[in-house]
């Protein structure tokens, strides 16, 4: 296939490139610099509305992950417009791109979040629950609001709502030094449920809805096993055969990134995988355990 992808760079969009090359595919990473390889690489300025459409031109899938991260610092004003404009701007010039091609593309895979959800305690949610409430929602409603205006009879979308991303780098490897000092514990109560998939399962994941025209929409992109925070820090203390049990305050936590801890770290979202399941994905990671083992090893 041919595929164009925005986010290379990042932690999903590195392993992603990596995979599909493998598999055979003809990759190409949209950059906002002077392309070193213009056989793989293609120049786009998304804050500028400005993507050559021939880029998109008969392409068999856009993948979109641009984004700045959400977990880097605090949520200041500043950041939150950054956060906002980092994704819309980028979905609305591939979007309109789209629009423009002469051959639009039959799939654009665009990346939001199970922040979708917001803060749902134990309420288990699938593809056709609904929002939540606070930022992050807000944040992800509106990125796949922008991201549907691509679908058409020739264009479908996906919805790739990702949970928290296992991996060698991200949000494992900030959480290993205290752990493996038998420092590690759950945030806050531990009751939150955390939604969590492998990397493998990232790429599995896209591999299986390039191959299935019948999927369109919403996609959870998480493990079918659900955790707590304490279950969590229980499987990964285990795992490192290191006590887990000293909780992190969630007032500290609060104090000290604000209301991204609110979202990221305290609040409960039981998110489900069921298209995935329903149309037949088998996870190469459907528990904890297994994503430590084929993860640190």
């Amino acid at each position: 296939m041919k595929i164009i992808i925005s986010g290379a760079s990042g932690f999903v969009g590195g392993a992603l490139v990596t995979h599909l090359r493998q598999q055979g595919h003809h990759v190409t990473a949209l950059v906002r610099r002077e392309p070193t390889d213009r056989a793989i690489e293609a120049r786009w300025e998304p804050a500028a509305g400005d993507l050559d459409p021939a880029i998109i031109s008969g392409a068999d899938a856009v993948i979109n992950l641009n984004g700045r991260s959400i977990s880097q610092g605090r949520w200041t004003p500043v950041v939150k417009h950054e956060l906002r404009s980092s994704r819309l701007d980028a979905t609305r010039t591939i979007v309109d791109a789209i629009g423009r091609a002469a051959v639009p593309p039959p799939l654009l895979l665009n990346a939001s979040a199970t922040g979708y959800y917001g803060d749902r305690g134990d309420e288990v949610l699938d593809e056709r629950s609904a929002p939540g409430e606070d930022f992050l929602s807000g944040l992800s409603q509106k990125w796949e609001a922008t991201a549907m205006g691509a679908q058409s009879q020739s264009t479908r979308v996906i919805l790739a709502r990702l949970g928290m991303v296992l991996g060698d780098g991200a949000a494992l490897e900030k959480m290993l030094p205290p752990f493996k000092l038998g420092l590690g514990g759950p945030m806050g109560s531990g009751g939150q449920w955390w939604p969590w998939i492998a990397i493998g399962d990232v790429v599995g994941a896209v591999d299986h809805v390039l191959d299935h025209e019948g999927i369109r929409g919403p996609v959870n992109l998480v493990a079918p096993e659900a955790v707590t925070s304490k279950g969590f820090a229980r499987a990964l203390g285990e795992y490192l055969g290191r006590p887990a049990i000293i909780p992190a305050p969630a007032f500290a936590i609060k104090l000290a990134l604000g209301e991204m801890a609110e979202a990221l770290l305290l609040s409960s979202t039981k998110a489900t995988p069921k298209v995935l399941e329903d149309t037949g994905y088998r996870f190469n990671a459907p528990t904890l355990a297994e994503a430590f083992r084929q993860i640190l090893g």
